[in-house]
């Protein structure tokens, strides 16, 4: 076990961490926590549109008429989900063209100009799912191209407009970033002008999305998919790296869409076509942080509560996992590298994925449509995400059993711990006293 623990840190833990730290799977990541804020309060619209209790309907449609304060929370549908992939052609282009220490600003607003040089535009301008969630694959990846491309012409010398001295730094700015602007944003106008003309694709969002998005969601959308994104960030947490951060990326591309189609679906009357989305795994998979720390806590309560070590940790970690944050609990304990604890860490989310998928799939709870801030303490958090009562009881259900499943592990951990302990209380009372020899020789 050591062996092989010494194995993945001296080879395996490297590479994570360079992927990690990879600059374009950074500016991703970063570009989707900017506009978090709007994901979540497009997420409370839904919840404000169809929170599933008569009571609340019922009151809310004797104040207004049912079409008012449903277009109500509609609008702040449109401004926020509505316009995603916007914004993210914006943001990660900006992040990405930070980290080459160029100039962000203007590399956010090219990359969007190149992006809706892709867009399909209608009687009322640009498509709901050119703005929306369904361009969002497109929107990545235009942004991340014409930010190289930006970039690196930037750079050059011979495309750069020179402004007198006592020009504004904003204007000079602006016209730095003309001649790499026109340039980019053409070869972009160039390139959705051969697609269009050459392959007779006149929608290039619309095609992508339900020839290649689409089916690839539909591919995650499995219980083997779920399995494999709740091993991953364990596993990497357990060598010390922050698992979450890698495969965020990934997470919010998938997730995004799902919600805005599930939504679509509910709102038609229709079942929800996505179960594995990342209020899925904040909900039923990541209480108390990656691994269900939330039931290592308690369990610590439970049969833990002599040792001094895991007392003390248990009693500091217990408020930041309300918040789904771990990282005491991660180090302090420690679950890095615990050759012990890292089986019922990666075990865990593992098995509450597997249960939570199936009873999804078999429509025992609401499939998740409401992406809550993912500090939002546990059993709330079901409840908020599937707008009822049973994503509540699930998440009390799953916690339950993660508790048994951690509770022989942690005993074995706390026997392991109280023998070494044992051990160096003895090998200190065997070792002889030479403190009356010394004062003898001083004196």
């Amino acid at each position: 076990m050591c062996g092989m623990f010494r194995f993945l840190e001296e080879k395996f833990v490297p590479v994570a961490a360079r992927v990690g730290s990879q600059r374009h799977l950074v500016a991703i990541r970063d570009g989707f926590i900017t506009i978090m804020p709007l994901t979540i309060v497009g997420s409370l619209a839904v919840l404000i549109n169809n929170l599933p209790i008569d009571f609340y309907q019922n009151a809310l449609d004797s104040i207004w008429k049912h079409e008012t304060w449903t277009q109500f929370g509609g609008n702040i549908w449109g401004a926020t989900f509505g316009i995603l992939s916007l914004l993210l052609a914006f943001a990660i282009a900006y992040n990405l063209a930070k980290s080459y220490n160029k100039d962000g600003l203007s590399a956010g607003v090219i990359s969007l100009s190149s992006y809706l040089t892709f867009g399909t535009f209608g009687e009322g301008g640009l498509t709901g799912l050119t703005t929306g969630t369904g361009g969002i694959f497109i929107a990545i990846i235009v942004s991340l191209l014409s930010t190289e491309v930006f970039c690196r012409l930037s750079g050059n010398s011979k495309l750069l407009i020179k402004m007198p001295d006592g020009v504004p730094p904003a204007v000079s700015k602006s016209f730095a970033a003309l001649l790499p602007a026109i340039i980019t944003i053409g070869v972009f106008a160039l390139v959705r002008t051969i697609i269009s003309a050459g392959f007779d694709i006149p929608d290039i969002v619309g095609s992508f999305y339900s020839t290649i998005q689409e089916p690839f969601m539909g591919l995650t959308n499995t219980w083997v998919a779920a399995i494999i994104l709740a091993f991953i960030p364990a596993f990497l947490w357990t060598l010390g790296v922050h698992g979450a951060n890698i495969i965020e990326p990934f997470m919010q591309t998938i997730n995004l869409p799902a919600i805005d189609a599930n939504v679509a679906a509910i709102s038609a009357g229709k079942v929800a076509p996505y179960i594995v989305n990342k209020p899925f795994f904040d909900a039923f998979v990541n209480m108390g942080g990656s691994g269900t720390t939330i039931a290592l806590i308690i369990a610590i309560f439970i049969i833990a509560r002599k040792n001094k070590q895991y007392n003390t940790v248990g009693k500091l970690s217990a408020a930041p996992g309300l918040f789904n944050i771990n990282e005491p609990l991660l180090f302090g304990l420690p679950i890095v590298l615990n050759p012990i604890l890292f089986i019922p860490f990666i075990l865990t989310p593992m098995v509450n994925v597997t249960i939570a998928f199936f009873v999804t799939k078999w429509g025992w709870v609401p499939a998740a449509t409401v992406s809550a801030p993912w500090t939002t303490p546990p059993v709330i958090n079901g409840f908020l995400v599937t707008q009822s009562w049973t994503g509540a009881v699930l998440s009390l259900v799953l916690i339950a059993i993660s508790v048994c499943i951690y509770l022989p592990f942690l005993a074995m951990a706390n026997r392991i711990a109280k023998q070494e302990q044992k051990k160096s209380e003895q090998a200190q009372e065997q070792q002889p006293d030479i403190t009356p020899e010394i004062q003898k020789v001083e004196v």
